[in-house]
């Protein structure tokens, strides 16, 4: 089994559970298979399962990622809407 360095596993878990990355996306770019990522999550939950603290933090970040990944479609939504408007200003005139 290869080893990973643990300033990588925190960060590929950091850009996961805050930024809202998938799993997908973090296996091309750091070069780990997905099973690897799943892995380090499943520790991490394990982790927290006895700390009430890091639990804590844990739903927050989670929260966030949701949030995130909510916002970036009401942008694609918000982007599409407007060019709807356009399209059917120019119809009008």
């Amino acid at each position: 089994m290869k080893n990973y360095s643990k300033e990588t596993k925190d960060e590929v878990i950091r850009l996961h559970l805050k930024e809202g990355r998938t799993i997908k996306s973090l296996t091309q770019e750091y070069h780990r298979g997905s099973g690897t990522l799943q892995y380090w999550l499943r520790e991490l939950r394990k982790e927290c399962q006895n700390n009430p603290y890091i639990e804590e933090v844990t739903l927050s970040l989670e929260e966030s990622k949701r949030l995130i990944l909510e916002i970036r479609a009401l942008k694609k939504e918000n982007e599409f809407l407007k060019k709807a408007a356009a399209y059917f200003a120019k119809e009008i005139d």
